[in-house]
């Protein structure tokens, strides 16, 4: 791990903090998120899970919390929602019936349809470029891969 700079900067203004920048980044991202996923009838946590259903259908819970680096006691009442709404079934495996299977119905896949509008609705309203975004995108996996790494 490296070692702190000699003058870090001030350690307890708030208006320093890359914590406190990236939390009400995440806040006014969510905000913008949840005006865009509430036609469709989801919250950004089930929007999550949805994009990684539509990438690959019929994955375990397991699969699906690795991804979204989510434990299954966060994803089951999200996924039970899901179901309860007709967008996905959840069924044990027969190999291993510890594990459960996540997949899209009918309606799930045809709300995908719906979702293509969401990324450049939500691109529009960061007022970034595409190349900003993508560089902004490649800072925050390697600060995250950073502090998963160091943490």
């Amino acid at each position: 791990m490296p070692k702190p700079a000699a003058n870090p900067l001030p350690s307890l203004n708030i208006d320093d903090q890359v914590c406190f920048s990236l939390y009400s980044a995440t806040r006014a991202m969510n905000k913008v998120y949840r005006t865009l996923l509430d036609p469709l009838g989801l919250t950004y946590p089930q929007y999550l899970v949805m994009m990684v259903l539509w990438q690959g259908d019929g994955v375990t819970v397991s699969d699906i919390g690795t991804r979204l680096m989510l434990d299954s006691a966060t994803l089951t009442p999200l996924l039970k929602r899901l179901e309860s709404s007709g967008l996905v079934t959840r069924t044990r495996a027969t190999q291993d019936e510890r594990q459960v299977l996540i997949a899209l119905t009918g309606a799930g896949r045809a709300l995908k349809k719906r979702a293509h509008a969401i990324p450049p609705e939500l691109f529009c309203a960061t007022g970034c470029s595409a190349t900003e975004l993508v560089a902004m995108k490649k800072k925050l996996d390697a600060l995250r891969d950073s502090l998963l790494r160091n943490g």
